[in-house]
């Protein structure tokens, strides 16, 4: 267990964390930084990544290293791995601290990570009480590296990382939505003055335009603000 020196100097360099993630200006700026922060706090990591799997569909969205990302990228292909399986079955914490005593459980994933290097793996869920946000995977390229004094850092890392990127999240689903509601606007005046409508009218003539193309009706409005033109409407 950490001493009282080391639970401070923890604190000290999470909240340091904490602050660096919040000054990223995107999502994709914040989950690069946790995999990096992951590489510098916890004992025995020598690479991150974040898998996150919705149904079919997988991906590996931050890397530290080639290792990381084809290491990912294998688990998604082969539908199995520690990391794919953390991810879709939202496995809280795991930690493998040798990977050639585990091939059994993944008998197709276990030798490619060999050949890729990998010696031990641990990994974390990123979640919010209201949302799963993906899977920290931590890898050394030594068996047994990682200690529970590992798992408990990593743990700790995992719940201000998750927070972090939940607030990033929702900071660029609020700056879309402000930058769409600007769009459309802009667009409305452009339809209201050419066509002497009015503003409910206006919005009318979007949504058909919209609906007669088969786009986003933000898509339509960026359309018309550049170019001038109202696509599909009559």
């Amino acid at each position: 267990m950490p001493g009282e020196e080391d639970s401070d100097k923890l604190a000290v360099t999470l909240a340091e964390m904490a602050r660096d993630l919040l000054a990223q200006a995107s999502v994709q700026s914040t989950l690069d930084r946790i995999a990096y922060h992951a590489t510098r706090v916890i004992e025995g990591c020598d690479d991150a990544s974040i898998l996150v799997v919705r149904g079919d569909e997988y991906e590996s969205v931050a890397a530290t290293s080639r290792l990381a990302r084809d290491s990912n990228t294998i688990q998604g292909e082969l539908r199995e791995g520690p990391c794919f399986d953390a991810a879709r079955d939202e496995e809280e914490v795991y930690r493998i601290a040798d990977l050639n005593a585990t091939a059994h459980r993944w008998p197709r994933y276990t030798p490619r990570a060999r050949e890729l290097g990998i010696g031990s793996m641990m990994g974390f869920m990123l979640f919010t009480g209201e949302e799963n946000l993906g899977a920290l995977d931590l890898y050394s390229r030594r068996p047994s590296a990682f200690t529970g004094n590992s798992e408990q850092v990593g743990w700790v890392l995992a719940s201000h990382a998750a927070v972090g990127l939940a607030n990033a999240r929702r900071d660029a689903q609020l700056r879309d939505a402000i930058a769409t509601r600007q769009d459309i606007g802009e667009a409305m005046g452009i339809v209201m003055e050419r066509h002497k409508v009015s503003e409910d009218e206006a919005f009318g003539i979007l949504r058909k335009s919209s609906q007669v193309r088969n786009v986003k009706l933000r898509e339509v409005a960026r359309l018309i603000n550049k170019t001038g033109e109202i696509p599909g409407a009559r």
